[in-house]
């Protein structure tokens, strides 16, 4: 089964090419995935991203229920606020990465990647018996359009009620809040997967196109551009984010993906008796970057070598690019943890040829 989003129509008259991501017909770009980069480092990028799932959870148990079902500590979070986290299993693998807004004291939306949306809904479910709690998807009906650059707080403003300016300005990075853009009721969020400032608006799918017409029009102006999935992934991997399927999977621990930082261990959670267990012991394997010389990127599933000892296999590419933004080859790549110190030098096989790459600390770019 196939689905589109309700821009499909809009992305059609700008001439956009497709792509099939998790079963949804998706914008891969527009014209130049270049262009459409360098534009959101520079002014403004408008995504449809209709294809996230989004997990209403309401309820005196909302947070407490979070609390038990996710890595993160939910009760701690304030209205207003997002959280970043993980949904693990027993075993302590990564089901998913998301995004959790709580909205209310007893009221949260969970936003879950495209791939994993119908997965992360059947956890949910299961894992609220018990809880005074409802969980439920809202993803076939609601869109969302986000608007990433250092242009978009600007172009947002000219948008939403004089009334609401401060409130916008005000906005800090994972807060949300109740707005009027273009007249239109909207869920906004100052997150993003850009590494830049930006917005992620939420609506009803009815009104989606409205939205979208008219968040285009002053990014246009601005010198913005619509902007597609081919750009948001080079845009994620210069700022380090990983990607579920290539950086986290049910195979990788949050330790080793270097996410340790949000599993909260003074709580019990699904996963959280395997993860205890390893928490203190330094894993096999370590998330790293990768940073090359010349014009030849190392990509995806690439065997990373010792550089004294090249027929030794140390490590795989998860993804990498010849990056827009800084001119040279980036990679985040899984490396055995006693080579995966910072300053040294591994070879990577990039079709037959072993060539060089330091490994450093991701991320490889961040905003001024």
């Amino acid at each position: 089964m196939s689905f589109a989003t309700p821009l499909e129509n809009e992305h059609r008259s700008l001439g956009a090419s497709f792509t099939d991501f998790a079963g949804w017909q998706m914008p891969l770009k527009y014209d130049s995935d270049l262009t459409e980069h360098h534009a959101v480092r520079s002014v403004a990028g408008l995504f449809d991203l209709s294809h996230m799932g989004e997990i209403d959870v309401t309820g005196p148990d909302a947070a407490p229920f979070l609390d038990h079902a996710l890595a993160g500590e939910f009760t701690a979070v304030a209205p207003g606020r997002a959280k970043y986290s993980l949904i693990c299993n027993d075993d302590g693998g990564v089901i998913d990465d998301l995004v959790a807004y709580r909205l209310g004291a007893d009221q949260f939306l969970v936003v879950a990647n495209a791939s994993n949306a119908g997965t992360v809904f059947a956890e949910l479910t299961e894992r609220a018996a018990g809880f005074d709690v409802a969980v439920t998807d809202r993803s076939q009906t609601t869109a969302l359009i986000a608007l990433q650059g250092p242009a978009a707080e600007s172009i947002l403003l000219t948008l939403v009620p004089s009334a609401e300016a401060a409130t916008v300005q005000e906005l800090k990075y994972y807060a949300a809040t109740t707005a009027t853009v273009a007249g239109i009721p909207v869920l906004l969020g100052r997150t993003g997967y850009t590494g830049e400032d930006g917005f992620e608006l939420y609506v009803p799918n009815e009104n989606a196109v409205q939205l979208w017409r008219a968040l285009l029009e002053p990014t246009v102006r601005a010198g913005g551009v619509p902007a597609g999935l081919a750009c948001r992934d080079s845009l994620r991997l210069e700022a380090g984010m990983a990607l579920y399927g290539h950086e986290l999977s049910l195979d990788i621990t949050p330790f080793e993906a270097g996410l340790g930082r949000v599993v909260r261990l003074n709580k019990k959670f699904v996963g959280s008796e395997a993860l205890a267990k390893i928490a203190d012991t330094a894993p096999a394997r370590t998330l790293v970057g990768l940073v090359g010389t010349g014009k030849r990127a190392a990509r995806a599933e690439y065997a990373v070598h010792d550089a004294y000892d090249p027929s030794s296999v140390i490590g795989v590419v998860t993804s990498g690019i010849l990056s827009p933004t800084l001119g040279y080859p980036i990679a985040l790549a899984y490396l055995d943890s006693d080579r995966s110190r910072l300053g040294s030098t591994v070879l990577v096989d990039v079709r037959g040829g072993k060539l060089p790459f330091t490994v450093v600390k991701p991320p490889f770019y961040k905003r001024s």
